[in-house]
């Protein structure tokens, strides 16, 4: 039987011992992982949570090798020293890892390993989602937190070193990074493990404050001195393909980075302003994963009818809210609801924020020419069933979107009103005839994102008397939770988002107020008459569910408080 082995403390490195280790054929390597460590007489671990990374391989050897070659290391736990001859143990748990493997095959890499770090190497199989998983969590506690880096800079120019980028950076890579750049990676890893949707980097006079986004509240988190500006700047430009000699007009740029498995999408716009530049990074995470219509926070009922009109012949269905409202992600669920195996699904998308199985996804390039309304006179040229056509800006696009749904297709669009009802006035002043809006529209879904209650800190609460007094609350004091502040939620009492809506059916008597010009309230009257509950009357019901607060209902939702 082969065997491998560790080395001894003088050579430092790790010596295998086969005499038929390369020879074996590919039948030993077919075997599971727990037969093949059995084979050459090593350990097998399913799990590798009990041990700690060894400091030594997350500080010297780089994530992006780490990740190649499949391996990671452990600290050698202090049990381990068997005491050899005399009483003494051979090699000291300081002078040794264990190093995790999930290919055999790559046995050559233990030596490497060893000899690089000046370190005896004792390998162990581990599968190899195990090892990756493993690999970065010990690289994300070595990223640090961004006052650390802060630290460590100093004031002197550093734009020479910002030149160098590889073509996806990758945030927990640390290694060799000038302090400006492992800034700057530190921001946008602190700002991605903790949720953010955008970071603000923002001049003042005589200092630069670093901002996040996190469940739509803005927090001041860094205060950077003033003569770090241009540099961080600089570097926040190079990432996203901007010109940083150009300082007077402002850009848009685009990258991606990596936090791990993640992959995170980033839009940079830049404005010159009188303290200098200003930078907002929108963070997009490619690897979150899709939400389903119960996800969306949706009402059981709203469920329901909106699962019926997704799967419509044709017609026109409209997401409407404020930049930030969810519009897309509720586009993507119900993009998910359709079955790909008899329909074709194009979308047209600005830009294209997650990839879809069985959907031909096209990204707009306006510079190119690649507008959403030339884009969809191609899309009706590739024979579609179902068009969702990211947003709805002009009147051409409106007018195209418009005569698909009235051409047998069924469109998904969104469009920037504060009501459901308002939609209709945003499609007539956009120049649709009211007799082509009233025969294509079929529903219009209003949504507003709330933030959610802190599961970790959930307590009960009574809300106060103005809270109370406000309209259509009828439920007791005693049903109301909020959170009451802990290190998960930032002291906020919250963590995360969730929907609260409206929806819109268009029934015969909107239809036809529709052709008569009918304004939002009339139309919101009529909805109201057919059973539509409105967003903030949804927003009360899940406050007395226990997910949100009354005051975050109100925050949020205060427009519908106004007369109908």
């Amino acid at each position: 039987m082969a065997a491998l082995s560790q080395s001894g403390a003088s050579s430092k490195g790790a010596v295998i011992a086969t005499s038929d280790a390369d020879s074996l054929g590919n039948g030993v390597w077919s075997l599971p992982l727990p037969d093949q460590a059995s084979r050459f007489g090593l350990e097998y671990r399913p799990s590798l949570g009990d041990l700690s990374p060894s400091a030594i391989f997350v500080e010297k050897i780089p994530i992006a090798f780490a990740r190649r070659q499949g391996v990671m290391g452990f600290a050698w736990p202090v049990e381990r020293d068997a005491p050899a001859a005399g009483g003494q143990a051979a090699v000291g748990a300081s002078e040794r890892i264990l190093v995790a493997l999930a290919d055999l095959r790559n046995w050559r890499i233990l030596d490497t390993v060893g000899r690089f770090l000046g370190r005896a190497t004792k390998p162990l199989l581990a599968p190899v989602e195990v090892i990756k998983a493993s690999i970065n969590a010990a690289y994300e506690q070595q990223t640090g937190r961004t006052e650390t880096v802060l630290a460590t800079i100093e004031g002197d120019s550093l734009l020479d070193e910002l030149r160098s980028l590889p073509p996806r950076d990758d945030l927990l890579d640390v290694q060799d990074r000038a302090p400006v750049v492992r800034l700057v990676n530190s921001v946008l890893f602190d700002a991605v493990t903790g949720l953010a949707s955008d970071v603000h980097v923002q001049p003042y006079e005589d200092r630069v404050m670093i901002r996040v986004r996190i469940d739509g509240v803005l927090h001041d988190v860094h205060t950077v001195p003033k003569h770090l500006q241009d540099e961080i700047i600089s570097r926040v430009k190079v990432v996203g393909g901007m010109n940083i000699a150009e300082r007077r007009l402002p850009q848009d740029g685009r990258a991606s980075v990596q936090v791990g498995d993640r992959l995170i999408d980033l839009r940079i716009a830049s404005l010159p302003t009188r303290d200098g530049e200003r930078v907002v990074i929108r963070l997009l995470d490619k690897s979150a994963r899709l939400y389903t219509l119960e996800e969306l926070g949706l009402g059981e009922q709203s469920v329901k009818q909106l699962r019926r009109l997704i799967h419509l012949e044709h017609g026109m269905l409209l997401v409407t809210g404020p930049t930030g409202s969810g519009k897309s992600t509720t586009l993507y669920a119900m993009l998910r609801e359709i079955n790909y195996k008899d329909r074709n699904v194009l979308t047209l998308e600005d830009p294209i924020e997650y990839q879809l199985d069985g959907i031909s996804q096209t990204q707009v390039n306006i510079k190119k020419g690649l507008t959403f309304a030339a884009g969809l006179r191609s899309v009706l040229r590739q024979d579609p069933d179902v068009i969702m056509v990211g947003e709805i800006r002009d009147k051409e696009t409106a007018v195209m979107a418009v005569q698909s749904a009235l051409t047998g297709h069924l469109v998904y669009s969104t469009l920037h009103t504060n009501d459901a009802a308002s939609a209709v006035a945003r499609l007539l002043d956009l120049g649709i005839e009211p007799y082509l809006a009233a025969s294509s529209l079929v529903a219009v879904l209003a949504q507003r994102l709330v933030r959610r209650n802190c599961d970790n800190c959930l307590e009960f609460y009574v809300p106060s008397d103005y809270e109370l007094r406000q309209p259509r609350v009828t439920q007791s004091r005693e049903s109301f939770r909020k959170g009451r502040g802990c290190v998960t939620c930032r002291q906020t009492g919250y963590r995360g988002r969730f929907g609260i809506s409206e929806l819109l059916v268009v029934n015969d008597v909107i239809r036809q107020q529709i052709q008569d010009r009918a304004n939002a309230s009339q139309i919101l009257a009529a909805a109201r008459t057919a059973g539509m509950k409105r967003l903030y009357e949804d927003g009360i019901d899940k406050a007395a569910k226990g997910l949100t607060t009354l005051s975050e209902v109100e925050r949020i939702a205060a427009a519908d408080l106004a007369p109908e």
